[in-house]
């Protein structure tokens, strides 16, 4: 995995912009501490700058940013084309192959750009990844990202000046950066925990959209100039709506047995397509089903045992530690766990900022950078199971949501806020322990968590959309919470622009594999593992298995009130149902207790009343308020509080 960074203006004296880009690299020096590089085309004013973790052909034959046979093309390249040799062997088959200077995949692509196009080349890869490809004779510069998003790449204008990185870290390292707060962008943070593409938290910088390449001109550069334009040209060459709209109206007709061998053969090629690398490699096991079944099928084509990692919690309710290690023993790999508990979060807590470059809320990000950072000890490459609760159906809300709405349809709007009360009585904390001791029954993680979010919820439906939408989001009345903001337009306020989808569910699954999926797990997991250099992969988020996956009809999926029904059929060929058969937990943290407890006087520090005055982002009222309820245990409200700590954190170490 790698970093790139670079830029392309008018202004400045020349002979400095290959400086200027090293610059902006060596600020993302975590992605590719290997080797780096940089390319200026002078005339132009574009320069291209490289960080390289070597993963594949370790030689300096895979150096970047790498130029190809005909001088024409240069690319600086973040990811993994995982069908690499099948694309050199189509390269070769017509006659269009360079003389190989090795076998880095960055070159193959580099050659299958020149001999196919840009979109051709695109929709022929398999893999995650990031680019920019400048083409020397039409002073064309074009920026693409894999379908799914696994891989960032930022850009934008800041007066005469285009800025892109896989990092904004490496675009603030440009003088031209100017750094201005995107309030609309904040809002929407405070509302899903993180910030939304094609937002980003600055005014003017954006994130590209996955499945999608962003071509800029001389033309636009010099509009830009005289007329401060937007200027280049979005194209989107894979698109998951249309892949959930085609399965929903070409379903797979063959059987139950055939579904499940099918879903065998794509997942199974992913992972041997994906365990491909010239460094150690590992897989990160939670002991859930969809890290459980990648380890499973990564085990059953090795030949000796495969590494694995797992982080728990000295919290019992939030530790699946023991399941992790019942499977690691079972499959027989070489097994490594590591503990987090609320000094060690607490200790964390000052990377996130930097780590993550603009405000973001999951607050699994804590146990995730530890996860990471362990398994960095003693391998290169970890396969990850993201991807498998917004393919086969794994998050609670998906069968939570219409069995709710299915007798809250049927109540006065009086009596759901009723209803909404009633499950708020007790404290969510006093619910978790309740249910934790009858788990074999109600097979929900965090049920108290879930109860309180769902009753906050109760009295704003009035369809099943609206409690979807509801269930992921945070804080309400935002223009109360954000001083002067003005909400942007985004997808999930669209319903316009929603996926074609009849069954509600399937909405839900598209929605999150479209916003959720990309714009938070994906992040997480880069940002976590890229800044200990390790290169994550998901084989869940496969084509092959994405449009396999969407082809399935729901009851394949969700069944009798549970989810991941045909991958459970999967994994049962190769782990007993009770190692996995549990409630599903997630990869969640005790955040309440932690901030009634070890992270209290931090978050105090935080929140300060006069302190959120004196920034003037953020209203004080609103939030004392609930910090207040929180602390004095009236609600758990942890993880509404969470994104405005984040935020806050990250102001400090950015002011």
């Amino acid at each position: 995995m790698c970093g790139l960074a670079g830029f392309w203006s008018t202004d400045g004296d020349r002979r400095e912009f290959a400086h200027i880009a090293t610059r902006m690299a060596d600020r993302i020096r975590h992605r590719g501490p290997d080797d780096s590089g940089t390319w200026l085309d002078e005339n132009a004013g574009l320069a291209l700058a490289h960080r390289r973790l070597s993963v594949l052909d370790l030689s300096q034959a895979g150096h970047q940013p790498m130029q190809s046979d005909c001088g024409r093309y240069v690319i600086a390249f973040n990811g993994e084309i995982y069908n690499h040799l099948v694309l050199r062997s189509r390269l070769e088959a017509q006659g269009n192959a360079p003389n190989w200077r090795g076998h880095a995949d960055t070159e193959t692509l580099l050659a299958a750009l020149v001999a196919w196009g840009i979109e051709p080349t695109l929709k022929a890869t398999v893999g995650m990844f990031a680019f920019a490809l400048w083409d020397r004779n039409d002073r064309v510069l074009t920026l693409a990202r894999d379908r799914m998003g696994e891989k960032p790449i930022y850009y934008g204008w800041q007066g005469n000046t285009f800025l892109f990185g896989s990092e904004l870290k490496a675009l603030k390292a440009h003088h031209a950066f100017r750094g201005t707060i995107n309030r609309g962008a904040l809002a929407l943070l405070l509302r899903h925990n993180y910030v939304p593409a094609p937002y980003s938290i600055y005014e003017d910088i954006f994130k590209l959209a996955p499945g999608s390449y962003l071509q800029i001109n001389g033309a636009d550069v010099c509009a830009r100039e005289l007329h401060h334009g937007a200027g280049g040209r979005l194209r989107v060459y894979w698109s998951l709506t249309e892949v959930a709209e085609r399965g929903a109206s070409n379903p797979f007709q063959g059987s139950e047995e055939e579904a499940l061998d099918a879903l065998a053969l794509h997942l199974g090629n992913a992972v041997r397509n994906q365990v491909v690398a010239d460094v150690p490699l590992g897989a990160l096991l939670s002991g859930g089903l969809d890290s459980t079944t990648i380890t499973a099928l990564m085990q059953a084509n090795a030949s000796r045992p495969a590494r694995t990692f797992t982080v728990g919690f000295t919290e019992s309710t939030y530790d699946e530690a023991d399941s992790a290690r019942a499977v690691a023993t079972h499959l027989g790999t070489s097994h490594t766990e590591v503990s987090l508990q609320g000094d060690d979060a607490l200790a964390l807590v000052p990377q996130m900022p930097s780590m993550y470059d603009e405000p973001f809320a999951d607050s699994s990000q804590l146990p995730t950078h530890l996860l990471m950072k362990v398994a960095r000890q003693d391998v290169v490459v970890a396969l990850s199971g993201d991807g498998g609760d917004e393919l086969f159906g794994g998050y609670y809300r998906y069968f939570l949501a219409p069995k709710v709405w299915s007798y809250a349809k049927w109540l006065p709007p009086l009596l759901r806020r009723a209803l909404g009360v009633a499950l708020m009585v007790l404290p969510s904390e006093e619910i978790n322990q309740l249910t934790a001791r009858f788990a074999a029954l109600v097979r929900v993680g965090q049920a108290g968590d879930k109860a309180h979010k769902l009753g906050r919820r109760l009295r704003e439906i009035g369809s099943v959309d609206d409690l979807f939408i509801s269930l992921v989001r945070e804080w309400p009345e935002l223009q109360r919470v954000v001083l002067e903001c003005q909400l942007p337009a985004n997808l999930l306020d669209d319903r316009k622009r929603w996926p074609k989808l009849n069954d509600p569910v399937a909405r839900m699954m598209a929605l999150d594999g479209l916003t959720y999926l990309p714009d938070d797990i994906l992040v997480k997991v880069d940002r976590a593992a890229m800044a200990v250099s390790l290169e994550t992969r998901a084989p869940f988020l496969d084509k092959d298995v994405v449009e396999f996956a969407w082809s399935l009809p729901m009851h394949m999926k969700i069944r009798n009130g549970q989810g991941k029904w045909l991958l459970r059929r999967l994994l049962d060929r190769y782990v007993p149902r009770e190692l996995v058969d549990r409630p599903k937990m997630g990869f969640g943290i005790p955040l309440d207790a932690w901030l009634r407890g070890p992270l209290r006087d931090w978050a105090e520090s935080l929140l300060a009343e006069d302190r959120l005055r004196r920034e003037g982002f953020l209203a004080p009222e609103p939030i004392r308020s609930t910090w207040n309820s929180h602390v004095a245990g009236r609600a758990s409200l942890g993880y509404r509080l969470w994104s405005v700590l984040m935020f806050q954190a990250w102001l400090q170490a950015n002011r």
